[in-house]
């Protein structure tokens, strides 16, 4: 494969999408050359996990089939349940030092043991301290078998996991560039099963949370109170929205889609909420909305009044070029914040 190019790939619970970007010159990004989705079956990817590795390898041969893309080699996103982040204080050492010192740090800050569990650090801001230098940062634990459960699938594919990288972060690379970078931004990817927070302050992201709730439950919770099909639960979630107004037979449908949808919201608020309070004066001071889960009716005007700040609809093909052959027809161009993960996980290779 062409160095110059590299494939992100977003592992969803429903779908798998993918985006090609040819590293930019100069001061540009890069250039999207593909992009392309395809739907997962039915429970190969549980919990943003890997559940059945061939059926996904199978899934993954047909997307490339149909996407043309130039070489094999992708970087992968991680960020479900078992996937934490955490603020860690470390002595100022260069970054090779302190990922070697990681595992005799962080043992009381894991659910599972340091010897199961992948380790990474993000060095954010340096200060002095009694004992000298140190550096704050971001801590990222993942569990050894979800990393493998998605690097297999992959490799079965007879594909190239060159990297693994937190969503989270890909959702910064997609997403943070020109005036957001000069703000406190918050960025919600509102994914099947799992919600990301990032509150990035000026470019640098200070708080990450991972939510274990997103648009595949409200669409469970829908089939399971009203006994219906999960096609039909998809279809009547995306009819009757939340906070829209419903009819006496639509009311049962409202109810339930409100209880879920304002959990997460709330959830939501209350890392906004969190982070202002922890940061007087510097609060978040609007929303960048992407993801699948946040085509619900209704969703996106909830969550700015709850939090009571502007909100905005995620943009990640903004600032790239395109290939006239990148696959990005008007349809999906309306829908490009559900590619933000795979955008910003491409954009890797030239970070």
């Amino acid at each position: 494969m062409s160095a110059s190019k590299i494939v992100g790939l977003d592992i969803g619970t429903g779908h798998l999408r993918a985006v090609e970007i040819a590293q930019g010159r100069g001061d540009s990004p890069g250039t999207v050359t593909r992009v392309a989705e395809v739907d997962l079956p039915p429970g190969a990817v549980r919990d943003g996990e890997v559940a059945e590795p061939h059926t996904v390898a199978t899934t993954l041969r047909q997307l490339w089939g149909r996407a043309k893309f130039a070489g094999t080699d992708v970087v992968l996103g991680v960020g479900n349940q078992r996937v934490i982040v955490r603020d860690l204080e470390m002595p100022s050492m260069a970054q090779p030092q302190i990922k070697a010192a990681l595992p005799f740090q962080v043992g009381e800050m894991l659910p599972v043991a340091v010897e199961d569990a992948l380790l990474d650090y993000m060095p954010l801001t340096q200060r002095d301290s009694e004992t000298g230098p140190v550096v704050n940062g971001l801590l990222v634990a993942a569990t050894k078998d979800t990393v493998q459960a998605n690097v297999r699938a992959v490799q079965l594919a007879k594909l190239t996991p060159v990297a693994v990288d937190l969503a989270a972060f890909a959702q910064c690379r997609a997403l943070l560039r020109g005036d957001l970078l000069r703000q406190v931004v918050g960025l919600v990817d509102v994914g099947a099963r799992v919600t990301t927070v990032v509150i990035a302050a000026f470019g640098v992201p200070r708080v990450v949370r991972l939510i274990a709730a997103g648009g595949q439950d409200v669409t469970d919770t829908l089939a399971d109170t009203l006994a219906v099909s999960a096609a039909e639960a998809e279809k009547l979630k995306r009819r009757v929205g939340f906070g829209q107004g419903s009819t006496p037979e639509t009311a049962k449908a409202a109810d339930v889609i409100g209880a879920v949808t304002r959990n997460v919201v709330e959830s939501i608020r209350n890392t906004f909420v969190y982070y202002a309070a922890s940061n007087p004066g510097q609060g978040v001071t609007n929303v960048v909305m992407t993801g699948g889960g946040v085509s619900l009716p209704g969703f996106g005007q909830y969550l700015a009044n709850s939090a009571r700040l502007p909100l905005v609809m995620g943009q990640p093909f903004d600032g790239l070029e395109a290939s006239p052959r990148a696959g990005i027809d008007p349809s999906r161009l309306a829908r490009q914040h559900e590619f933000t993960i795979a955008t910003g996980l491409a954009l890797r290779s030239a970070a």
